[in-house]
């Protein structure tokens, strides 16, 4: 059996890369990345490494020959080709490599989501479903790891401040990726999972944070203006500020409060405590 990871050295895929080492051999596993000279330092060796890229259908192609099971990693929004684009072209090459089953991350709820988040992953599911290919949708929630400017703000016993109303289903990126590489591995995966950590609101995200840290800061709920300000004084420009206050807008209107058991479920155990979450983020920055 033949496994590869697209994006393989973005850092989701090097955590996937990693766990998936811990369920089957270096020799099962193919790493597809669009700098083979970067992939060479920064992956595990005993590796094979592809090139290929989203944007060109015809290299992703190639890449894919041979591959029974594809973890396959969205692509950053905002480029110079569309996201929707760049993915349908990875769709094409599965269908014309003779891929058996393609893993893919999508975003919660993509179907039926109003969040604009969601229109390029709706767009990408369609797609592969289109192709008959046996897939699996694995819709990440939000990774704890996206706010490490509030938990930097605790950490530092200052206040921790944000905008949004609403919950998200936090947890560790190596989480979600530990359970993208096992769902890779199932003989019999489902096809859709919800992968999330409780829904939690930043009032209890800050109240983890000060038990983790032992510090009593604010924990501040400001206008969504209030915010941006906020960041423009610590030194970012306006329109920075305004594109890291829309971080919190797919908490804010709903999209990433779930009720789902389906990541510590694949894991086979327990998520790490928010507290501990917490300081091992705190810890390593």
């Amino acid at each position: 059996m033949k496994y590869a990871i697209t994006g393989a050295t973005g850092h989701f895929g090097q955590l996937a890369l990693k766990e998936l080492l811990k369920l089957t051999a270096s020799q099962n596993i193919i790493a597809i990345a669009r700098n083979v000279a970067k992939a060479k330092k920064l992956l595990p060796q005993g590796i094979e490494i592809r090139q290929a890229d989203y944007t060109d259908e015809t290299t992703m192609t190639n890449a894919l020959q041979g591959v029974d099971r594809l973890l396959f990693i969205s692509s950053l929004p905002g480029e110079s080709v569309a996201r929707a684009v760049q993915h349908q072209n990875v769709v094409n090459a599965l269908v014309a490599a003779h891929v058996k089953f393609v893993a893919y991350t999508s975003f919660p709820n993509a179907q039926n989501s109003t969040s604009a988040l969601a229109n390029d992953h709706r767009i990408t599911e369609t797609a592969i479903k289109n192709s008959g290919v046996v897939h699996a949708f694995l819709r990440n929630n939000w990774y704890l790891e996206n706010e490490i400017g509030f938990l930097q703000s605790g950490a530092a016993n200052q206040t921790a401040a944000y905008w949004a109303n609403g919950k998200a289903g936090w947890a560790l990126e190596r989480e979600f990726a530990a359970a993208a590489a096992k769902v890779l591995t199932l003989n019999e995966p489902k096809e859709v999972y919800e992968f999330a950590g409780p829904a939690r609101s930043y009032a209890e995200l800050g109240a983890a944070l000060q038990q983790a840290t032992g510090h009593h800061f604010a924990v501040k709920q400001m206008t969504t203006a209030e915010y941006q300000n906020s960041l423009v004084a610590t030194g970012l420009d306006a329109n920075t500020a305004a594109l890291f206050a829309s971080f919190q807008e797919p908490i804010n209107d709903g999209s990433l409060n779930e009720t789902t058991t389906d990541l510590p479920a694949v894991l086979g155990h327990e998520l790490t405590s928010l507290p501990e979450a917490i300081n091992e983020i705190i810890k390593r920055n």
